[in-house]
């Protein structure tokens, strides 16, 4: 498809990675992504969703992933076109992604969406559970624990999928009960199953939806604990202790998040996430 501009360069169509059409994107780029009058914002939020599944990172990350948050930050969208671009998003996630780039850059806008409803509220109560749910599902069945690639950039599933719990974990509209559905989240990818070890820093990009649900303070130390101490039985068979490559990651992804919590609550003052304490300290010790 050809890509379309106006008098200001802004993109009109699909997104393309040729040179012309490319030039313009970064031209707008560096405005800054200066928010068009209304009557462009739907095309120009249509070529850059469509960015989101480019394999170039350029295109990808720096014009679809960027223009997008800064659209979204800026307010520039009522929330008839937010909810445009949330189920349009929410599409994507069942969408064939041969490069494996498009669910978790559709996920990680996701995250700017659900910033939206966090700083003004837009969501209806029903939609806003209905993201949870999606948001928890998501990050407990990703499967592509790629991180970056030289040629192709990044994909980080489980820290994207992070990101997008951690928007919902800071908003006070949700219950007690969402809370835990992706505090539990969470530790489905705090020690994968597979026995991926993590290598681009995905444990603390788990640690942080799991700060965020403390500061709720709506859960005790004993609920806390149990929970931390219950992520130990994750590793595995007590006999392939040391003898195991997948048990040995799943140690190495486990330590590492705990040794996260561990730095952040130790500086934090915050009541609820002084909570944390006594059950990361009974996971390290009952680490192996």
């Amino acid at each position: 498809m050809v890509l379309l501009f106006g008098v200001s360069g802004v993109a009109e169509a699909a997104c393309t990675p040729g040179g012309g059409e490319r030039a313009a994107l970064l031209d707008w780029k560096r405005t800054g992504f200066a928010v068009p009058e209304e009557a462009r914002r739907e095309s120009l939020i249509s070529t850059l969703v469509d960015c989101l599944a480019s394999p170039d990172p350029a295109l990808r990350d720096g014009l679809g992933y960027e223009g997008l948050q800064a659209l979204l930050r800026a307010k520039a969208l009522a929330p008839e076109p937010l909810r445009s671009l949330r189920d349009r998003l929410v599409a994507m996630l069942a969408a064939p992604d041969r490069q494996g780039v498009t669910r978790p850059f559709a996920v990680l806008v996701l995250a700017e969406v659900a910033r939206t409803d966090r700083v003004e509220p837009w969501m209806r109560a029903d939609e806003r559970a209905a993201m949870v749910e999606r948001a928890a599902a998501y990050l407990v069945t990703v499967n592509d624990y790629r991180g970056f690639d030289k040629k192709v950039g990044w994909r980080h599933g489980v820290a994207h999928g992070a990101d997008w719990v951690m928007q919902l974990a800071m908003n006070p509209a949700l219950e007690r009960s969402q809370l835990d559905r992706l505090r539990d989240a969470v530790a489905a990818q705090a020690v994968p199953t597979s026995g991926h070890a993590y290598v681009f820093g995905e444990p603390e990009r788990l640690a942080r939806p799991l700060l965020f649900i403390a500061k709720r303070n709506l859960h005790d130390e004993e609920t806390w604990t149990r929970w931390f101490t219950a992520l130990t039985s994750a590793l595995g068979d007590p006999s392939l202790a040391w003898k195991d490559e997948a048990w040995l990651a799943r140690r190495h992804d486990l330590g590492a998040l705990l040794r996260v919590l561990y730095l952040e609550v130790d500086r934090s003052e915050d009541a609820g996430v002084a909570k944390l304490r006594p059950g990361i300290l009974a996971a390290l010790k009952a680490l192996p």
